[in-house]
């Protein structure tokens, strides 16, 4: 059953519950929303998560409501957790999340309810000077609003804690039943995919398909390595080889995860324990080194290793997070009498890019079950956590609401 709610209500920080808002003219809702949901808080001065009951939150003008079905478990969030990305709290992390339009604000008379979605990470404002020239993985109101406030565009938060303090979200907050995210960062689903699995397309795969095919460019018949294989590096090695590349190597120093590089299209694995990466990459490539170098684990080591894997002319893509005062050196005169490049490469181009990842993934070029590798309930996300710190998650986690498991 479907409802259209009529007249205006008042948000004035605190999200309102269901019974509040049966006036809006232009909010329009499936019935029977609960009051409250479950929600995964992040509190000052712990890496640990508390789950709560919170109010179920509104969209706003440009926004829906999303009955989560899955949260992808990432490196970013774990980043934040431990206070090495700065991020304000108390707060609800989770990023990468896919579930089912259950409420719509104004001005989205294109999307329906009862939609299955993915919600990009990356939530473009479709305003700024980034945005009106396509460049939705620059929006500068997302990294100011969002990145370093915790807020949607208009500058606030959808959720709060019971006793009215305010929740900041990172991205759309998808470690919750709900979550709010502008229709920007939105892309349908389609019907033959998991939908608990197609969370990670959101991240994972939208960031694997914006450093393949944004920043290298055409890797048709090319050569390339991977560092760091773990979510989104696998989602690389599968961009890669979906996009034509002649020869992936995989590298890392967990055997597990180069075994299963391997079965998603790398054509070679290389543990770099203790071994010379660099040169492991040029024996492997004849001497030439790579066309392309992809560092996904964002630190100075692994970084320094891609630089000096790439042959002449080749090209580094610095794909994964780090704190804030980690730096990488560079061989000035090699750099630059070999015509080498370096470009960071953060998520995708929302609007663009994510429709693009579903659609690869529907037609079997991305394998969901195959990286999707452990799934949790919410009430396990601190496990989730320590085993993505331990290095025990394989290839993707998941944290899965059981409503919409499937």
């Amino acid at each position: 059953m479907i409802v259209t709610i009529c007249s205006d209500y008042e948000y004035n920080g605190v999200p309102p519950v269901n019974d509040e808002v049966h006036d809006s003219p232009q909010l329009r809702t499936i019935a029977d929303l609960p009051v409250q949901m479950k929600a995964a808080i992040l509190r000052e001065g712990s890496p640990e998560y508390s789950v709560e009951l919170i109010a179920v939150p509104q969209p706003r003008s440009g926004e829906a409501l999303i009955r989560v079905a899955a949260c992808g478990v990432c490196h970013s969030d774990l980043h934040v957790a431990r206070g090495q990305i700065a991020f304000p709290r108390p707060a609800v992390l989770g990023h990468e999340l896919s579930g089912t339009i259950v409420a719509l604000g104004p001005n989205t008379e294109e999307l329906e309810l009862g939609t299955r979605v993915v919600a990009g990470f990356i939530m473009p404002c479709t305003k700024c000077e980034n945005c009106l020239r396509g460049r939705d993985d620059i929006c500068s109101e997302f990294f100011a609003q969002n990145r370093v406030n915790g807020a949607l565009f208009d500058g606030e938060s959808r959720i709060a804690l019971n006793d009215g303090t305010r929740l900041n979200m990172y991205s759309a907050a998808g470690f919750a039943e709900y979550a709010v995210a502008p229709i920007s960062a939105l892309a349908a689903v389609a019907d033959g995919l998991d939908l608990a699995q197609a969370a990670v397309l959101g991240c994972a795969g939208m960031t694997g398909y914006g450093a393949v095919s944004r920043a290298a460019g055409d890797v048709q018949g090319r050569t390339a390595a991977v560092i760091a294989v773990g979510g989104v590096g696998l989602s690389i090695v599968q961009m890669l080889a979906a996009m034509g590349a002649s020869q992936v190597i995989a590298v890392d120093i967990d055997d597990n995860k180069l075994a299963l590089a391997r079965e998603i299209g790398a054509t070679d694995a290389v543990n770099g324990m203790g071994i010379d990466v660099p040169a492991r990459i040029r024996e492997l490539t004849g001497g030439r080194g790579v066309d392309f170098a992809f560092e996904a684990l964002g630190s100075a080591q692994t970084l320094g290793q891609a630089v000096r894997s790439v042959g002449e002319g080749g090209r580094t893509v610095a794909v994964g997070l780090a704190g804030s005062e980690a730096e990488v050196s560079v061989p000035i005169t090699t750099f630059v009498r070999r015509g080498h490049s370096m470009v960071g490469s953060f998520g995708a181009r929302t609007r663009v890019d994510l429709p693009a990842v579903v659609s690869l993934a529907a037609a079997g070029g991305f394998a969901l079950d195959t990286l999707v590798t452990d799934t949790f309930g919410l009430d396990e996300i601190n496990d989730a956590y320590r085993a993505l710190g331990a290095g025990e998650i394989r290839g993707r986690a998941i944290v899965v609401f059981e409503e919409q498991s499937s």
